[in-house]
């Protein structure tokens, strides 16, 4: 199992310098890769080609590129593009938003998903490959019938002879889709103590195309922040947490909501979107579950987060990529070099260790981080909020030297 680093949405907290100095040392870490988000803010593209001409090993992951913001062309000559000034190291992660974002910031309708992104996938391969597009599809014709257009193909050629492609998926049918058409999967919140009836969900999409997935990679990403004190550490996912299964989505549509049910979080998944969409955000942070927040993440103490990893590690996870959730660059840096010493030593069930994963010499850690470090940027304020005909809720409210992260407050005015 290798380790990759997510950077995430870029200019939330930090700058562009100190971002590049996180992923330069993950890179003198041992890191394998590092991945890029977008939403409506930064996109994912010219980060990656940022990064591309100052790391010289890394690999380079779109995590992911939004199939509504771009042509299934447009991906196929960003992706090439990328790969060539990398010297071959794309990774083209892909996934169709949601539908607040395609229809509200692209103008592109949400539907036929399943249909459409077997396309888009089907044309960034023909063109990767340098053919003519010409396709005719329920959701892609290429080129436009009776109209001047007439079948292109690529005018550069990647470096590598086949780019992957990984497809994000969260429901049980684009996850099988993922299986069926790409070379790997990124699912978000993935649970290894799962992974028997999302691998299933795999290999029924492999069996369509009569493949095998001993290739196929599944690539999760991971919050983790690793501390002695464990009720801080969860305390830090809280608010993500809360957003996405409470606020990324309508009541009816919440792909994140619907994946905690899954896992057997009903009861909490509908009070927690309950609370977010009623405006009460730190209150739905509260109500996340000890144990799904540790089913989810990398936070606690050394001995618990090398006991999760050789989990993701038995469950047959390719690449981890980390999201270290912290807001400086040395703190963002201790807890990158904490995963990748704690995954040296980590060992499966079966006995394997990770020995192999980094070089030799690794830096000693600093200290793990507590309420008392003097460098702790992050620190969490606790009170006490009564909820009617409920037992006593703590809820928390995040401050920090960071103006923007300030902004971002989920302590909601409502439970004053």
């Amino acid at each position: 199992m290798k380790l990759g680093v997510h950077v995430g949405y870029w200019g939330l907290g930090m700058g562009p310098q100190d971002q590049l100095q996180v992923v330069q040392e993950a890179e003198r870490l041992g890191y394998d890769s590092v991945w890029t988000a977008e939403a409506y803010g930064s996109d994912a593209a010219t980060v990656l080609a940022w990064l591309a001409a100052q790391t010289s090993k890394l690999k380079l992951g779109s995590a992911i590129f939004q199939m509504p913001g771009r042509s299934a062309a447009m991906t196929a000559m960003t992706a090439a593009t990328i790969d060539e000034l990398s010297g071959g190291r794309m990774m083209l992660g892909i996934g169709s938003s949601g539908p607040q974002v395609a229809e509200g910031w692209h103008g592109q309708r949400f539907g036929r998903q399943l249909q459409r992104t077997r396309e888009y996938v089907s044309v960034v391969r023909k063109a990767l490959a340098r053919e003519r597009l010409e396709y005719e599809g329920e959701t892609i014709v290429l080129p436009l019938p009776d109209g001047p257009g007439k079948p292109l193909k690529l005018m550069i050629s990647p470096v590598q002879e086949r780019i992957p492609i990984y497809l994000a998926a969260i429901g049980p049918k684009n996850t099988a889709l993922a299986g069926e058409i790409a070379d790997g999967w990124i699912p978000t919140f993935f649970s290894p103590d799962h992974v028997g009836e999302l691998r299933s969900l795999l290999e029924e999409g492999a069996a369509r195309a009569g493949r095998s997935l001993d290739d196929f990679e599944i690539a999760p990403t991971v919050n983790a922040f690793v501390s002695d004190d464990r009720e801080m550490a969860r305390n830090v996912m809280r608010p993500v947490l809360a957003l996405y299964i409470g606020g990324m989505g309508s009541r009816k549509q919440n792909f994140y909501n619907q994946l905690v049910q899954r896992y057997g979080f009903e009861e909490a998944a509908t009070e927690i979107q309950d609370l977010y969409l009623d405006g009460k955000k730190a209150e739905a942070g509260a109500a996340i579950p000890d144990e799904l927040i540790d089913l989810v993440s990398l936070c606690g103490p050394r001995d618990a987060v090398r006991d999760r990893i050789a989990a993701f590690r038995d469950a047959g996870v390719g690449t981890l990529m980390i999201t270290p959730m912290a807001f400086s660059v040395e703190d963002r840096i201790t807890q990158l070099r904490a995963v990748a010493e704690l995954s040296v030593g980590a060992r499966t069930s079966s006995g394997a260790d990770f020995s192999s994963f980094l070089p030799p010499s690794i830096p000693s850690s600093r200290p793990p981080i507590t309420r008392s470090s003097p460098t702790r940027q992050l620190c969490w304020r606790r009170r006490k909020h009564e909820a009617p005909s409920r037992r006593p809720r703590q809820t928390w409210s995040c401050t920090t030297s960071s103006r923007s992260h300030r902004r971002s407050r989920l302590s909601s005015r409502a439970s004053r």
